[in-house]
């Protein structure tokens, strides 16, 4: 080890200051676009881990906390702007369906497709109310050769293992085939079935049931190199 090197305390005023930049970044997030706010979270953090090195290793804590705060903005920003657009687009497009358009823990867009415009009870063939929503969903897909997608099926628990879990991987087999056909590229998008093995509602009722039979789509886009 280099016996020239020094390592400083970290001042009071570094500490605070980073803290603060922080939580006023934090603060003002709820106004922001959700890209904004990955962005400015990424930003209060990369400030407050450059201040404390700035001024661990001699440097100041203003200038750390600058370069930390740029460095993190970048990290923070994993939601894409054609993302969030994407998400606003897929919003407007399934508004009045009952489809769910979120965003994940880890930064993917998520389609929560409800089985009354996907599917006919026990069959796997695609309903017209689910086309008009996997066209808009195709055609913001073509000119995006990064994005992956993952397609799994649901059931509920009415009837047995051997019937429900082809079933909801044809389901999801379907989804996809019928994006081939508009354009997307098979080899971007894995099918998966987990039949009754996950549901979102209980299924002691008709409508916890009606909940649990549907096709989930997660898209996501590799982090950069």
């Amino acid at each position: 080890m280099n016996d020239n090197i020094i390592i400083r305390p970290v001042t009071m005023p570094a500490r605070l200051g980073a803290l603060a930049l922080a939580a006023l970044l934090a603060a003002g997030c709820a106004d922001m676009s959700e890209r904004q706010k990955g962005t400015a979270v990424g930003a209060g953090v990369g400030a407050g881990v450059g201040a404390v090195l700035g001024s661990a290793t001699g440097g100041k804590a203003g200038t750390g906390a600058v370069i930390g705060g740029a460095l993190g903005a970048v990290a923070g920003n994993l939601w894409s702007k054609r993302m969030e657009d994407r998400r606003n687009a897929m919003e407007q497009a399934t508004r009045g369906t009952n489809v769910e358009v979120t965003r994940t823990e880890n930064n993917e867009l998520k389609l929560n497709i409800p089985n009354d415009i996907s599917f006919d009870t026990g069959s796997a063939a695609i309903k017209p109310p689910l086309r008009a929503v996997l066209d808009p969903f195709a055609n913001s897909l073509r000119d995006d050769p990064t994005a992956r997608l993952l397609i799994v099926g649901h059931t509920d628990n009415t009837g047995s293992a051997a019937i429900n879990n082809p079933l909801s991987v044809e389901r999801a087999q379907s989804v996809r085939d019928y994006l081939v056909t508009r354009g997307v590229a098979g080899a971007r998008v894995e099918t998966a079935g987990r039949g009754d093995r996950e549901p979102i509602a209980s299924n002691a009722s008709d409508a916890g049931r009606a909940k649990n039979r549907r096709v989930e789509i997660f898209l996501r886009e590799p982090a950069p190199s």
